[in-house]
Parts: structure tokens; sequence; C-alpha cells
């Protein structure tokens, strides 16, 4: 089973963050992929990805508007980047291209 992890991140850290955390979280499910989301918002670091859950990851994507704290934690990590309302609006494209990124 492919393992996916995300952070999501938008310029306020209010809406797009946790929009695009449900989608792609909706979109793992229906594809039977299992994903594991970190939000950075307005209230800082949550659901923070443990070391373990990156390292087993087979991709990561980050649907963010502005930059990743602590970036350094994905390094050799296969990375996806897209804008928050990219996922927003179809979530589906990005969990595939993830998908397919892990597979690689």
């Amino acid at each position: 089973m492919t393992k996916l992890v995300a952070v999501t991140a938008c310029i306020a850290g209010i809406a797009h963050t946790y929009m695009a955390k449900a989608n792609l979280e909706k979109y793992a499910k229906k594809n039977g992929v299992t994903i594991k989301v970190e939000t950075q918002g307005a209230m800082g670091i949550e659901n923070k990805l443990k070391p373990q859950e990156i390292e087993e990851a087979d991709a990561v994507i980050f649907a963010v508007d502005t930059n990743v704290a602590e970036r350094d934690r994905f390094n050799g990590k296969k990375i996806i980047e897209v804008g928050t309302s990219e996922v927003v609006k179809d979530g589906a494209t990005t969990i595939q291209k993830a998908i397919e990124l892990g597979q690689k």
C-alpha cells in the first residue's frame, strides 16, 4: 500500500490550509492510500509528522502557498509541490501524481 505524508500551509493559515488537508485525506481514502497531513497554519504546526512517518512515506506532498517550516526534515524524499487552491479544486490529481511518484 502506498504511504504518503503531506504538509498544507496557506498565506493566512486559515481556510485553504484545512480545506487542502481535507481534500488530500478524502482522495487518498478513495484511492486506498494511507496519508498523514501536517498543517502549518495560524495555530502553528498541528498534527506534526514524526520522523518515522516521513521516512516510511513513498512520497511527500507540499500543498503550500508559503514556506514549509522545518523543510529539512524531508531531505532526500520524493516531493510534489502544489498550491493549496490547486488541491482544493482538484485533490484527486494531486493524490494520483503522488502515487505515481512514490512508485518510481
